[in-house]
């Protein structure tokens, strides 16, 4: 029997990774990591300019107000650009009707760079000739990360409420249908009668028994089960609260289809490369991001492309490679050198299968998409985009407290009201508060070596901060950033 999470169980510092191999359901790093080995982890890249500061157009206007805040596009160039483009068309036509004005659609140039798209935001998405106000801050982006890069979307993330549509056919192809079939979804949804009073909160711990997943339950779930209790349901934010781990985990894809307008909180392994590595490309991405929940049960996308689950709801989902995998890890240049250096206990070289090799695309995984297109599925999915670890929702200082209020408040917008796109920026503030205070310390040292002090740095926190900021920046939404949950309160 699985061991099932216990916050009676001590806790220490180790860094967890919610990584499983595909062939076995074990996870990568059974003991974690020793919190001592990311003190020596590079920083990162520097851009020109700051990519990560906050740009905002007219803060004085109301987020959720498409009329004041616009809608726009980005599309690839060429023909695969026209034609997602015409897929769109319905809801592009209702987005203009919706905010008084034509859609602003920008069309980019494939694999930009975080250079690239920095420059991009300034001279095309900024142009001084655009009135703020005709700037579209809701920007849905079409097209696989090769054709609009992850590096564009964290970009414009910083400043705009952005999101991703992409659906491929095994082979790679524009899976044109499905992208039909999501807008079906979203104009039914949004001209729909129905709706409720308030949102059901699922909130959903993997029972596989491992470190990583009782330690995500005790600093994530559980402090989130009691907010929602001692605050949401009191307050009428949440009509039901519904807690699944342990024995009950198994009953994700049932309970998850009876949910209507629901919050789905979600922690799990994502499935990594098997022992021996994958067979081939595209088993990887069909599987690569798939959830372990038991050690013999997952969750893959062909199980849930027609059942229900969680129909017009957002599913918040924490998992290694949960939404995609990247072109290129935060981590993959730390975790070679733990391989290499072999200092620390734990076995960082068998994360390295599942990490990109240098030219292999990125892509979105299989699950969110089936469940985008499916009509009975959610509206919106936000997921990690590279490993992750637990630091999202834990404390720098002392990675034993949590911090689940940096994901409980993203929850917390959407069952207020706001449209999705707000929901990720209140994750988004966090990432840039860590990234701002990581910046400082960098900047703290650099002082001293020109100045000939000794490093006033402290290794420990600097390594903590660089974790977070790495695993926060990892989370990207897919669907369009202006959907929201069909509440009465949203309506008014």
């Amino acid at each position: 029997m699985p061991q099932r999470p216990s916050l009676s169980e001590p806790l220490r510092e180790t860094l967890e990774l919610l990584l499983a191999r595909a062939d076995d359901h074990q996870p990568s790093l059974p003991s974690g990591l020793d919190p001592a080995s990311v003190q020596s982890a590079p920083r990162p890249e520097r851009l020109p300019r700051r990519a990560d500061v906050p740009l905002l157009d007219r803060p004085d206007a109301d987020p959720n107000a498409l009329p004041e805040q616009r809608w726009g596009v980005i599309a690839p160039e060429g023909a695969e650009g026209d034609q997602l483009l015409r897929a769109i068309a319905p809801l592009v036509e209702y987005r203009a009707r919706q905010q008084g004005a034509e859609v602003k659609i920008y069309r980019v140039p494939p694999d930009m760079d975080a250079a690239q798209a920095v420059t991009w935001r300034e001279q095309v998405y900024r142009d001084e000739c655009v009135p703020p106000e005709e700037r579209p801050r809701y920007l849905l982006v079409l097209g696989s990360p090769e054709q609009v890069s992850f590096e564009l979307q964290h970009v414009l993330a910083q400043g705009a409420f952005v999101g991703r549509l992409h659906f491929a056919t095994p082979e790679r192809a524009p899976d044109l249908a499905s992208l039909a079939a999501y807008v079906d979804k979203v104009l039914a949804h949004e001209h729909s009668s129905e709706q409720a009073e308030a949102t059901d909160v699922l909130l959903y711990t993997a029972s596989d028994g491992s470190k990583a997943t009782v330690q995500s339950h005790q600093l994530l779930m559980e402090p989130c089960r009691k907010m929602v209790e001692e605050r949401w349901l009191p307050k009428q934010l949440a009509k039901r609260l519904q807690l699944l781990h342990g024995e009950q985990a198994e009953a994700l894809p049932r309970v998850a289809g009876a949910v209507r307008s629901g919050v789905l909180l979600s922690v799990s392994h994502g499935l990594g490369a098997p022992s021996g590595g994958w067979a081939s490309a595209e088993q990887q991405r069909m599987r690569q991001g798939a959830l372990c929940l038991t050690p013999e049960r997952e969750l893959t996308a062909d199980m849930v492309r027609r059942l229900p689950f969680l129909p017009g709801g957002v599913w918040f989902c924490v998992a290694c490679f949960g939404a995609a995998t990247p072109r290129k890890s935060a981590f993959h240049a730390w975790l070679s050198m733990l391989a290499k250096q072999r200092l620390f206990p734990g076995h960082p070289e068998a994360v390295l299968d599942s990490l990109p090799r240098p030219g292999e695309p990125p892509f979105l995984a299989a699950l969110p998409q089936a469940l985008l297109a499916n009509p009975l599925g959610p509206l919106a999915f936000v997921g990690h985009s590279d490993l992750a670890w637990n630091f999202g929702f834990v404390n720098p200082a002392n990675l034993a407290e949590s911090r689940a209020s940096r994901i409980l408040s993203a929850l917390e917008v959407l069952a207020k009201g706001s449209r999705v796109g707000v929901a990720l920026d209140a994750l988004m503030r966090s990432f840039r508060d860590v990234n701002d205070s990581l910046m400082s310390v960098y900047q703290e040292r650099q002082e001293a070596l020109e100045e000939e002090r000794p490093d006033p740095t402290d290794p420990k926190r600097l390594g903590y901060l660089w974790m977070l900021r790495n695993d926060l920046r990892g989370y990207l939404l897919l669907g369009d950033p202006a959907v929201r949950l069909q509440l009465r309160q949203a309506m008014r």
